[in-house]
């Protein structure tokens, strides 16, 4: 699999126009253009989701990232690329769709 790796400035979005963001950041220094590298480890929240179902609000709150087999890793967690598998989830964990990701760091490529 191949992408672009995804860091803590990537520019990402909720299938409804919500803001995703990285609530945890750590990745024990490793940067990749002054940002931390993203890692399935990093919890990631969706803020600003206008998503209702039947009137009903149901935001997407949080997104769950699959690590690519690539076999990279920082602090034994598997980089995040542009291109992993991820869901969008509401407060009860029911999936609502795949994240956009609009920027990611593209000094940075895996192949």
């Amino acid at each position: 699999m191949s992408g672009s790796l995804l860091d803590a400035d990537a520019l990402i979005g909720c299938p409804h126009g919500g803001r995703v963001s990285a609530a945890t950041t750590s990745t024990g220094g490793v940067r990749a253009g002054g940002a931390a590298v993203a890692t399935a480890a990093h919890s990631y929240v969706v803020t600003g989701c206008p998503h209702t179902v039947d009137g009903v609000p149901m935001p997407c709150v949080s997104v769950r990232w699959t690590a690519d087999g690539t076999g990279i890793t920082v602090d034994g967690q598997a980089v995040l690329l542009d291109t992993s598998a991820a869901q969008c989830l509401t407060a009860a964990r029911v999936p609502q769709g795949p994240p956009v990701v609009q920027a990611a760091q593209r000094k940075v490529t895996v192949r």
